[in-house]
């Protein structure tokens, strides 16, 4: 049915969001004339002392950083959220409704080396994040102006990232952001519908074929979703049925910090580049409910469209209409599967030509 369908402009249906989203597979035929991003230099030192993010050096807010060895949290010194906003709405028209929205806003540096990325953490480094990752998701969501903590990274220039120095951010606001509610509205409906998780069912429909499958373990799956948007967009589902990255076990985060180091390398391995991603986790709100509904996900949103240089754009009828993809999940999942997990930095054959 696939091959068939595959071969024809069609819509698929994201359960997650209730939203369609167009596939085109017969436009990776057009030649591509459109922006060439430049190449990324890969040549990066592993402390920068002009790098706000780095150890002893000196922040924007007048602050040193410690000489940390492992993660760094700190607020961030320009948030979008203050804890410090007080409450105030405006509503004397209903199609013009505004309320100030309190929150917290940090950032968490994976590593003292500026030179690294997720791909390049090992894995017990990479468990530290994790950690650190669980322990800000329950601090936080213990605030009382909390109502949800999304951790979410941006690496690469592409996507808007200034600094290369391997970090992420963690904003937590007073309601649920669009995405995660649009997500938990869906999860509840297929709950009351008489199912018992939309993603536990999912997780095991692709298990069964394996043809959207990129990389497992015990205790995790990344897949590119049957709905996927972006070209290479991955979504990392746990095995068991858990709310919260703070309600993983110690043997689950240890196998997401796998996952994650995995699906990282072979993005870098796919063009033999830095590969730039948006990556965020959603679960459950911090409102105090038990939300049985919530199953926590991880989401990959690559922009690199078919090299280094070329990327995808959300312009014309992406914005105006239904989101749109040319290359299909299926394909992409094959080309994923493709290549290696040793990281293409660490090939023998590379190496004599980077000394």
């Amino acid at each position: 049915m696939m091959d068939g369908l595959n071969a024809h402009p069609h819509v698929r249906w994201n359960p997650l969001t209730a939203t369609w989203v167009q596939v085109s597979p017969q436009r990776t035929e057009r030649p591509w004339q459109g922006a060439v991003e430049a190449a990324v230099a890969e040549e990066v030192p592993s402390h920068d002392p002009a790098c706000y993010l780095c150890p002893g050096v000196r922040r924007a807010n007048g602050e040193t950083n410690p000489r940390y060895d492992s993660t760094f949290v700190f607020d961030n010194d320009f948030p979008a959220l203050r804890a410090s906003t007080p409450a105030a709405e405006y509503g004397d028209d209903p199609l013009l409704l505004a309320r100030t929205e309190p929150g917290v806003c940090r950032v968490i540096c994976f590593t003292p080396r500026h030179d690294l990325t997720m791909s390049r953490l090992d894995v017990p480094a990479l468990g530290r994040v994790v950690d650190t990752w669980a322990e800000q998701t329950t601090a936080l969501g213990r605030l009382p102006h909390v109502w949800y903590v999304q951790i979410f990274e941006n690496r690469g220039a592409q996507m808007g990232a200034s600094n290369p120095h391997p970090h992420c951010q963690v904003w937590a606001p007073a309601s649920v952001p669009n995405e995660p509610a649009r997500e938990q509205a869906s999860l509840l409906a297929y709950k009351a519908a008489g199912h018992a998780c939309l993603l536990c069912d999912y997780l095991a429909r692709e298990t069964r074929t394996n043809e959207r499958l990129v990389a497992a373990n015990d205790a995790f799956a990344a897949i590119v979703p049957f709905w996927a948007i972006w070209p290479f967009e991955l979504l990392v589902i746990p095995k068991r049925h858990v709310q919260a990255l703070d309600a993983l076990r110690d043997d689950e985060r240890r196998a997401l910090a796998d996952i994650l180091k995995r699906v990282t390398t072979r993005y870098d391995n796919l063009f033999e580049t830095p590969f730039p991603y948006s990556m965020g986790f959603h679960q459950r709100p911090s409102d105090g409910g038990p939300h049985d509904e919530w199953h926590l996900h991880t989401h990959f949103y690559p922009p690199l469209l078919r090299s280094a240089t070329v990327r995808k754009f959300m312009v014309g009828y992406e914005l105006l209409g239904t989101p749109q993809r040319d290359i299909t999940p299926e394909d992409a999942a094959a080309r994923l599967r493709a290549v290696r997990e040793e990281h293409y930095r660490d090939r023998p054959d590379l190496a004599a030509t980077r000394r």
